[in-house]
């Protein structure tokens, strides 16, 4: 049984979400050619330090423990990229994603920019991801089982001729960013008999579709943290905190009007 979430909890939680969506507003501020990928992890760390909030990515263990913030990542980057002295070029594309947390609660949420104009191709990706993000949504109000929902990310992400990355998924978040369950953006028999999951109300997860211009394979960089495309071609990842509600789905990290990207209203 996965954890679930009171009212009040939620409440909280929208709370926490909220200050995720306000650092996602000064990242996206700076996203323009020539800005330095660190230039935008240094602004979203004053902010939240500004703010008293803890940043969660900062410290995760690993070989190395991981450097800042937001996990900022470039063209053919999926996730987890490090900031750096990368400086963003017309045509680009960057995923920023930020989790902290607030009074105890955490929130995470990701997006993917265009930075300057970029192609027709990179646009449709971007596109195509976010809109899979608004439709598992809507689904999450319709459906029973998580597998339901997975199964129609895939296939419109495969129709647009794309692909969906598989090794890396959604999560439950709550008191801890990372809770049960896991929530793939893809369908697979295993899953469904073994981890697939009802969709009741006071369900707390992160949702976050992960797409590859090209093929669904990755590999790590010798940074220990980047996880890029094996084939070099471009990705995009876009990501919000969702609740399932009596009233439906509510996405905690939307803006204090309860538009974002992906967001239904």
């Amino acid at each position: 049984m996965h954890p679930l979430k009171s009212k009040e909890e939620i409440a909280l939680m929208r709370e926490a979400g909220l200050m995720v969506w306000r650092a996602h507003q000064v990242a996206a501020d700076l996203v323009r050619p020539g800005v330095t990928t660190s230039e935008i992890n240094e602004a979203v760390e004053q902010f939240l330090a500004e703010n008293k909030v803890i940043p969660l990515f900062k410290g995760v263990p690993g070989k190395v423990p991981f450097p800042a913030a937001a996990c900022i990542s470039v063209n053919d980057e999926i996730v987890h990229g490090i900031p750096g002295q990368r400086r963003l070029k017309e045509g680009d594309i960057v995923s920023i994603d930020i989790g902290s947390r607030l009074n105890g609660w955490c929130g995470d949420a990701a997006v993917t920019h265009a930075v300057g104009k970029i192609d027709a191709k990179k646009q449709k990706l971007l596109d195509v991801t976010e809109e899979t993000l608004r439709m598992a949504i809507q689904l999450i109000g319709e459906k029973e089982r998580w597998s339901q929902v997975a199964r129609a990310m895939q296939r419109f992400v495969e129709n647009a001729g794309f692909s969906v990355v598989e090794n890396l998924v959604g999560h439950g978040i709550g008191r801890d960013l990372w809770e049960s369950p896991q929530v793939p953006n893809y369908f697979s028999p295993n899953f469904a008999r073994n981890a697939d999951f009802a969709l009741k109300p006071g369900l707390v997860i992160a949702v976050e579709p992960m797409v590859n211009m090209g093929t669904k394979p990755t590999k790590l960089l010798s940074d220990h943290w980047t996880i890029s495309t094996q084939d070099g071609q471009p990705s995009a990842h876009f990501e919000h905190t969702i609740a399932l509600t009596e009233a439906g789905p509510q996405v905690l990290t939307a803006g204090p009007d309860g538009r974002a990207w992906a967001c239904l209203s």
